[in-house]
């Protein structure tokens, strides 16, 4: 056989870059296993923002499908930079203020990282970028409560404002090593994906930036219904695929603690969808699609604080409680008559609160050992309840005071709603002049 000296020259260099290239320039070793999985889950959560708009425009109006849209693709381009420039450091540097955010000079425009591995073994781009990646569908999330009628100048500023004011700060109070609700109890807060920072807060703030707007034109009266019910269900599809990421990518590793997270989404997923079709079967007499994809939202919404540290039958009943309490939580939104547009607040908002307080009655035993031990005695599910209740009521009155203080500001500069004519023309042809459909008549 004759010798490939290509082929051999190729191994050879895969050999050595297998040998010493797993090295940063500091000696700090790269877990290659752990790096792909994170880089992988960094374009699944980011693949959750095109579901969201799909999953959003579909909903609306046929003249306000682009203009909803956009409120979720405009976010990957303002919470992209400001997350680069200021966002990270904010959430992950060192306390200043007293703690109220972090600050580290080093990651001002990232430009102290270049050669920094973690010490789970993936460089610090990945995780800053995938950290960045929840920060950019959060204020997205927001736009369901207020689609419709938002003006989009408005929205723009706003989305830029509430990242900065009220996401990394409670990034930072979570997640942060020095952050106090870290640290708080035992193990501190409970809240391995986002229920509290990602999915409370934005719930909150779209129900106070609803009512701050008033309803649309005609409702409850008139009836909207949603333009395309296909791409409602394409983008929760997308949803439930790039919340793998979302949930399973939390654990920074690749491994057991990722195995476990994922399949706690899968099954809570599941159960949401199940049981909320169910309901509308004995209360509607009808399963619908919209109604199997809000469970879909609901069942991940709420087992997404707790993916780290309950078992899978914990997720199926979180996701389960999660779908019945959204639907009675919807139900009570149309008796009331405020218009939180896409139930921003009803799925996510109250998804999140479920599964941050409901969570302890599902966590491994092994965990409350370790917590025990921690405190330096007993540690009951009781004590970790306060914990989660003190987090939660935290996040609920921090993101409402400063979304109604942000708006209220912006509106003097920017009105935030849009004007009668702007809204009955549509959002597509108001502020971007074109339509997502070539219906003429399109409403």
């Amino acid at each position: 056989m004759k010798f490939n000296w290509k082929r051999a020259l190729i191994l050879l260099v895969l050999f050595f870059a297998g040998t010493t290239g797993l090295y940063a320039a500091d000696d700090t070793p790269i877990d290659t296993g752990a790096t792909a999985w994170m880089l992988t889950s960094t374009a699944l959560v980011l693949l959750m923002v095109p579901g969201l708009a799909l999953f959003y425009g579909g909903l609306v109006r046929t003249k306000n499908v682009l203009g909803t849209m956009m409120h979720s693709f405009v976010a990957m381009g303002i919470i992209s930079i400001l997350w680069v420039a200021v966002g990270y450091s904010m959430s992950f540097g060192g306390n200043v203020l007293g703690g109220w955010f972090g600050w580290n000079p080093d990651y001002f425009f990232l430009k102290g990282i270049d050669t920094n591995i973690m010490d789970a073994g993936i460089p610090e781009y990945v995780f800053s970028m995938f950290q960045g990646k929840f920060a950019i569908i959060t204020p997205a999330l927001i736009a369901g409560a207020i689609a419709e009628r938002v003006s989009f100048k408005s929205y723009f500023f706003f989305i830029a404002l509430w990242s900065v004011l009220v996401y990394n700060p409670l990034c930072h109070w979570v997640w942060a090593s020095d952050g106090f609700l870290f640290n708080i109890g035992a193990k501190g807060a409970i809240d391995f994906a986002g229920g509290t920072v990602v999915h409370i807060s934005a719930g909150v703030s779209g129900l106070v930036a609803a009512l701050y707007l008033g309803a649309r034109r005609g409702y409850p009266y008139q009836v909207i219904r949603p333009n395309n019910m296909v791409i409602v269900m394409l983008g929760a599809g997308l949803l439930w695929v790039g919340w793998f990421g979302f949930n399973a990518g939390s654990s920074i590793s690749s491994g057991l603690s990722t195995a476990q997270a994922l399949v706690a989404t899968q099954v809570a997923a599941a159960a949401g969808a199940l049981i909320w079709i169910i309901i509308e079967w004995v209360h509607q007499g009808k399963a619908t699609a919209l109604g199997f994809a809000s469970g879909i939202l609901a069942g991940l919404v709420a087992v997404t604080p707790a993916a780290g540290v309950v078992q899978p039958y914990g997720a199926i009943i979180l996701g389960a409680l999660a779908a019945l309490i959204c639907y009675m939580a919807i139900q009570l939104k149309n008796k009331l008559g405020y218009d939180d547009s896409l139930d921003a607040f009803g799925i996510h908002g109250v998804g999140g609160i479920v599964g941050a307080l409901l969570l302890v009655f599902f966590i491994r035993p092994s965990w409350m050992q370790e917590a025990a031990i921690a405190a330096g005695g007993s540690w009951t599910i009781w004590n970790q309840l306060g914990v989660q209740a003190l987090a939660v009521g935290i996040a609920v009155a921090y993101a409402a005071v400063m979304t109604f203080v942000i708006i209220f500001l912006l509106n003097k500069v920017v009105p935030f709603k849009a004007t009668e004519e702007e809204e009955m023309a549509g959002l597509d042809r108001s502020y971007h002049g074109e339509r997502g459909y070539g219906m003429l008549n399109a409403n």
